[in-house]
């Protein structure tokens, strides 16, 4: 049964045990996705990495999905999935360094570029790039590249440092994805990649903007903005703990990520972010670096107005609880009996308002 919450209560409070509570029985189990060759960190891990707003996820990813006209075409699906597969040189050859020729051999391999659909001279092409000398034996599949930049008694080193700006040298596809795999969904398909780069994956064509998905909340905001963001947050965290079996309202999960995302960017819920913005001085000492709290303010002769729950506790008295409550103060002036005009409640009326409203804020 749904209902509105009552006038008054503790939503924060309550938020906090019904997803701190749960939160002790989590495992730190990661789970596999059937038919994706990557792990998502969920569980605990994953629900730390997300109320600690971690900046770079450990295991991120995307969900590419195609327009409604190729969802259902397996080939078509696995066509894109090889256009934004980020393939570096490194995957499609093997690199030999020659010392005593002072040169770097790059023997392709067949079966990886026919995969990948990609010839010989288009990989030559973008071995011209850097600027090396090199010569291509097509018939045998080996580059051979020569360093033009050697420096007298830096010879090895400096034919490393060309071999090192070759493995890094993209080929194919859009950087910083890798391990792209089509995975099925009802009777529609779609591409999961391993990896971040929703700028450009927002440029291909073909793909259904609307339903492309990351599992960083913080590329959300910088690219899709903070209520995208949010709503992000909200799904993650739903995610996390349906998949433990844990039964938690979604409206405490809102609580947490309107917390978190209310001043325009995600922040952390701990010393860095919301914890450590409290005005409380007794309330951030709590929390973490307990000392420093305390010494920095009696440094600069700070003072504690007891205004939120952990200070409160702490001192051993009455916590100021309850959402929507607030503390009414009224200012009347009397009007005489003879002036009041016809309609005005007379003095005697008013009186008795004025009790009445003045018991009403006291209670509250």
């Amino acid at each position: 049964m749904k209902k509105n919450i009552d006038y008054g209560e503790a939503v924060g409070v309550v938020a906090a045990q019904s997803i701190g509570e749960p939160g002790t029985q989590m495992t730190m189990r990661t789970f596999h996705y059937a038919g994706v060759a990557e792990h998502v960190p969920l569980g605990l891990p994953r629900l730390i990495e997300l109320v600690d707003a971690k900046r770079v996820p450990k295991k991120v990813f995307m969900d590419v999905l195609v327009s409604k006209a190729l969802a259902k075409d397996y080939e078509a699906v696995k066509t894109v999935a090889k256009n934004i597969e980020c393939i570096k040189l490194y995957d499609i050859a093997k690199i030999q360094e020659s010392f005593e020729n002072k040169c770097i051999n790059l023997v392709l391999d067949k079966d990886e570029l026919e995969f990948i659909g990609v010839s010989g001279q288009d990989v030559k092409k973008v071995v011209e790039e850097l600027g090396q000398k090199l010569e291509y034996d097509g018939r045998k599949g080996v580059i051979t590249v020569y360093n033009k930049e050697e420096t007298k008694g830096r010879v090895f080193r400096d034919l490393r440092k060309l071999t090192n700006r070759l493995k890094a040298l993209k080929i194919k596809g859009i950087s910083g994805l890798s391990k792209a795999v089509v995975v099925k969904d009802g009777n529609d398909y779609f591409v999961r990649v391993s990896g971040i780069n929703l700028p450009e994956v927002l440029k291909l064509e073909n793909i259904d903007l609307t339903k492309v998905y990351t599992n960083s909340v913080i590329d959300i905001e910088k690219i899709l903005g903070i209520e995208a963001a949010r709503n992000a947050l909200i799904r993650e965290i739903k995610q996390v703990l349906d998949l433990q079996g844990l039964t938690v309202d979604i409206r405490h999960i809102i609580v947490i990520a309107d917390a978190v995302s209310s001043d325009g960017v995600i922040k952390s819920v701990g010393r860095h972010g919301l914890s450590g913005e409290k005005a409380s001085i007794l309330a951030r000492a709590a929390f973490e670096v307990t000392v420093k709290h305390l010494i920095d303010a009696s440094v600069a002769a700070k003072s504690d107005h007891l205004q939120g729950v952990a200070e409160n506790i702490i001192v051993g008295q009455p916590i100021p609880l309850g959402t929507g409550m607030v503390k009414l103060r009224m200012k009347w002036f009397e009007v005489p009996e003879e002036k009041a005009t016809e309609g005005e409640p007379s003095l005697f009326t008013k009186k008795r308002t004025l009790r009445k409203r003045k018991s009403i804020s006291e209670d509250h």
